[in-house]
């Protein structure tokens, strides 16, 4: 277990400082900027860190109804970093500075034409989340301890695709990637391990 507090955010800041990034991935023609966040609070029960994560509101135009982590397209002229403060503040309310940043995750391109950075932050509990309901229909604290099992992910294969296809199986549901890749990601960098994701592949649904 991972309490919620000061030594947890030195430790998990320390492990993302060490970890390498891997080499930038060229902005291919039609390759859009995103960034997600991992915010980091404490789960309600018992106690113990846990990073927020949402479905998505079915209304929306593009991958309604899926669960994400928080974040979105960069707008012009920002980094992934600005760009996933400023859409942890739309979908959840939630009002971070630069300072709450840990460390960000190797870049994900999805097959519907997003290059996504992850943003690691410390979001210290202070402030009551405030969910943007056309955006956001629901809101999870995940504990860290939940992607830390041996059964917590697994791989499967499709005829679409010579990759394997990620799942993180979450309380009787399957999420798959990119979100779970990114979650598979943070597992390993909080295992101190320097493992890739770029090649995990998504489901088919999840192409457009």
């Amino acid at each position: 277990m991972r309490p919620f507090n000061d030594t947890t955010r030195r430790n998990i800041a320390a492990l993302c400082t060490a970890f390498v990034r891997a080499a930038p991935i060229d902005l291919a023609p039609g390759l859009k900027r995103a960034a997600v966040v991992f915010a980091l609070t404490g789960a309600s029960e018992p106690g113990e860190t846990a990073f927020l994560l949402t479905r998505r509101a079915a209304g929306l135009r593009a991958h309604r109804a899926q669960w994400a982590l928080p974040g979105g397209r960069c707008d012009a002229g920002e980094t992934p970093v600005e760009a996933g403060l400023r859409e942890l503040h739309e979908e959840l309310g939630l009002v971070l500075k630069h300072e709450a940043v840990l460390g960000l995750l190797d870049d994900y391109p999805t097959r519907s034409g997003y290059l996504i950075t992850p943003v690691v932050v410390w979001a210290d509990g202070a402030q009551a989340l405030v969910p943007n309901t056309q955006e956001v229909a629901a809101v999870h604290e995940v504990a860290l301890g939940a992607i830390e099992g041996e059964e917590a992910f697994d791989f499967v294969s499709i005829p679409e695709s010579t990759r394997q296809v990620i799942r993180f199986h979450y309380e009787g549901r399957l999420i798959h990637a990119p979100t779970a890749a990114m979650i598979y990601q943070f597992r390993e960098v909080l295992a101190g391990r320097q493992t890739r994701v770029a090649e995990l592949e998504q489901p088919v649904f999840a192409w457009k």
